[in-house]
């Protein structure tokens, strides 16, 4: 058996399979398939005992099969073929939307509670106050990123933000620093991001997406204690539509439902690898049950100063929140 390890953050995996094409392969490309658009860093550890989580992957010509128990998955069946014949290796074992970057979620929540919201986060410095935009694909997201670091943010996460409550503190840790972009928006919204690329055919600009890197804009910093003020937003931006309307969301209850919601989408949702696997979410009632104790702790707690919803157009999503 070949053997590796991964660490990303605080969770440690182990790696075995009987083919050394079947590792996690460094270093690893920027690009859209990446776990570079979900984390910060994806370290090489030695395979040792003791680590958070094992992954066994057994390649064979029988039909493919997933078990999970305990921190143990094991996978069996033709990945080499799987992988040669996916139609999109996001959903695969190691691409950004497949099992292992919900396999690390689920870990960095159940052993070393770190929780992790879908959203991108920017930082203010004159203000010490950090923004987190959360939702899904569609949101609104990239425009509140790049036209935030634009405006002079400083990047502190593309797509996952890490948090960790201990005590009457919240520690805050850097996340992904490469973003998945339409070709159309950096062409026509934020043509200052845009790389030099090949030239795109007509109309390709709003099917192609490119992993952008962002690092040079990111904080000095990268893990923040207890800033002087933290605003969550729950964007939905509209072309066409006129001014920033903003509701702020004052029930606490309400409020910890919206962010429960969003920290449980990953873990929680079925994925399908390679077109073949179906894996089914990782949530199991104590995590959900503490989950929720800590988002509750959260809204409720002192820097949290604003949690809103916003709709807007992409030219004035920032309203006079930089004010």
């Amino acid at each position: 058996m070949y053997k590796a390890g991964i660490k990303i953050l605080k969770a440690k995996i182990g790696i075995e399979s009987n083919r050394e094409k079947l590792l996690f392969q460094f270093p690893l490309k920027t690009e859209v398939k990446s776990l570079l658009t979900d984390f910060k860093d994806v370290e090489s550890i030695p395979y040792s005992a003791g680590l958070d989580g094992y992954i066994i992957i057994e390649e064979s010509m029988e039909e493919p099969s997933f078990e999970f128990s305990g921190e143990k998955a094991r996978f069996r069946g033709p990945f080499l073929k799987l992988t040669r014949e996916a139609s999109d290796l996001r959903f695969s074992l190691w691409g950004n939307q497949g099992f292992f970057y919900r396999y690390v979620l689920y870990l960095l929540e159940r052993k070393h509670r770190i929780y992790n919201f879908h959203a991108c986060a920017l930082y203010q410095e004159k203000k010490d106050q950090m923004f987190i935009v959360l939702g899904g694909a569609g949101s609104g997201k990239t425009v509140y990123l790049l036209s935030g670091l634009a405006k002079g943010l400083k990047l502190f996460s593309t797509e996952t933000v890490h948090f960790r409550m201990e005590k009457d503190s919240v520690s805050w840790f850097m996340g992904s620093l490469v973003d998945n972009v339409r070709l159309g928006t950096l062409m026509y919204n934020f043509p200052q991001f845009l790389p030099k690329i090949e030239t795109q055919e007509a109309g390709e600009e709003w099917q192609k997406k490119i992993a952008l890197d962002l690092s040079a804009y990111k904080t000095d910093f990268e893990r923040l204690e207890t800033p002087k003020s933290v605003v969550i937003l729950f964007p939905r931006i509209e072309e066409g539509r006129k001014g920033f309307i903003m509701n702020l969301i004052e029930d606490k209850k309400k409020a910890a439902k919206a962010l429960f919601d969003n920290i449980s989408q990953k873990i929680a949702e079925d994925v399908i690898l390679y077109d073949k696997i179906p894996i089914l979410g990782f949530d199991e009632k104590p995590m959900a049950i503490a989950r929720l104790k800590y988002v509750t702790k959260l809204v409720h707690h002192k820097t949290i100063t604003k949690i809103a919803s916003v709709l807007s157009n992409p030219n004035d999503c920032w309203g006079d929140l930089l004010k």
